[in-house]
């Protein structure tokens, strides 16, 4: 499993870092798509270039020095965009110049030790603005690479700079096994509470993992004969506690932390119940093809009867809808109830993932399914399944080949996957039909 690395586009306010980030994301711009009740924060965006994908990270406007709230919040943001970002790329402005505003970017860049690339955005003539453009190696930051972001020029070199940076992939290998767990929510359900009693007096390694230049801290942890990578995004250094405009923000961080996870753990506030807030930050692990155990949380403190928990998972089936598959475990992280339940979950779903299934058996639970309920139609052309075959794991991948991919409507391809689901019985994590056409049979 890699991980995508993330690059964060910084920039004082106007420089033209939405455009270039629209126009490097294509139309590739989602927060989650097709996910019912999430509202699209353009944000992040998942680019590909060449062989490499990495996650782009849009940042309000920096205003270095400024007194302004909403503009010293965006500064705050944008610094926890730098501590995620794996490199930077620091936008200025060739039709204003270089500005005091800049420098003060450039001096907080340099203090992140992280790499910088430097991009000179609205050249429209790369001949013509040339000695404008030279005027930015004063930043001290290096070569500065020109841009347009509206005509999309330039982008090439930029990129292949960019991605030079990217760490090797091979780094992660030897932890490959262990169970790489992000726990994520909104603030206040309890993250914390959850990580520490998790920990306990199970702590093995408290570390930052070599590799790990992320906010996000990464502890090992020992329960029974097993371990586990627990991935905290709670535990952020907040300077200054950063008021609700920090939902962007939370976002970017559950970003960083699902992506280099297996299974995520939603941590939801039973008093609160569940909240299109959650809907958003479940649907991150979702598009990312991750395992999900949704743990409600202080479930101590609610008054029960023998409905309570039905009416409680009923509730979460409506309001996650997407991912009927996610395992829902009811815990208390301050008196500790039914963790080791959740442990036990994190293991089931771990072997979910990593199911390989026979094409054989497949091909039975297929012909069953097509024999129960036939392959639709339309004005006498029919649907012909040839065969199914597994071609990845976590998430379980599957072809399906197919006469005609018009025919395969989505909705039978989801009954071959609940087919699938509970024959070999997949827990907690999503499963991913790719529907391909063989032709001339």
């Amino acid at each position: 499993m890699s991980t995508r690395p993330i690059v964060a586009v910084v920039g004082r306010p106007n420089v033209g870092k939405s455009t270039l980030f629209n126009a490097l994301a294509g139309e590739r711009i989602s927060i989650v798509q097709d996910t019912p009740g999430v509202t699209r924060d353009r944000i992040y965006a998942d680019v590909s270039w060449l062989n490499y994908n990495f996650t782009l990270i849009d940042t309000g406007g920096i205003e270095p020095e400024s007194k302004d709230l909403l503009l010293s919040s965006m500064r705050d943001q944008a610094q926890i965009a730098i501590d995620t970002a794996d490199v930077i790329m620091f936008v200025c402005d060739v039709k204003t110049g270089l500005q005091d505003a800049d420098s003060g970017v450039a001096s907080m860049l340099r203090k992140s030790h992280k790499p910088v690339v430097l991009v000179v955005n609205k050249v429209d003539s790369f001949e013509k603005q040339q000695s404008d453009v030279y005027e930015f190696y004063n930043l001290g930051i290096g070569e500065p690479f020109p841009v347009s972001a509206t005509g999309m020029l330039g982008f090439g070199e930029l990129l292949d700079k960019v991605v030079s940076y990217f760490p090797e992939a091979a780094e992660a290998e030897e932890e490959e096994d262990i169970p790489k767990v992000a726990v994520i929510g909104k603030p206040n359900t309890g993250k914390s509470s959850l990580i520490n009693k998790l920990l306990g007096e199970n702590r093995l390694i408290v570390s930052d993992i070599a590799g790990t230049t992320r906010d996000a801290v990464d502890t090992k942890v020992k329960f029974g004969d097993k371990e586990y990578i627990f991935i905290d995004t709670a535990g952020l250094r907040r300077k200054n506690k950063i008021k609700d405009d920090l939902e962007h923000y939370m976002i970017v961080r559950t970003v960083s932390a699902v992506e280099r996870a297996d299974i995520a753990v939603l941590v939801i506030d039973a008093k609160e119940g569940v909240t299109e807030q959650d809907a958003k930050i479940a649907g991150i692990a979702h598009d990312r093809g991750k395992a999900v155990i949704i743990a409600v949380n202080k479930w101590d403190a609610i008054e029960k009867d023998d409905k309570t928990v039905n009416k409680y998972t009923e509730d979460i089936r409506q309001v996650l809808s997407f991912m009927p598959y996610a395992e829902i475990v009811f815990i208390s992280a301050m008196t500790g109830q039914r963790l080791p339940k959740l442990y036990e979950t994190i293991d089931e779903v771990r072997e979910s993932q990593d199911r390989r299934v026979g094409t054989g058996a497949l091909n039975e639970i297929l012909a069953e399914a097509v024999a129960m309920q036939q392959p639709p139609n339309d004005k006498g052309r029919f649907l012909k399944i040839y065969y199914i075959t597994q071609v990845a794991n976590r998430p379980p991948t599957f072809v399906v080949f197919v006469n005609d991919k018009e025919l395969a409507h989505f909705s039978y391809i989801r009954y071959i996957e609940n087919q699938v689901r509970s024959t070999f019985a997949f827990k907690g994590t999503p499963l991913k039909f790719i529907v391909r056409e063989r032709k001339g049979e």
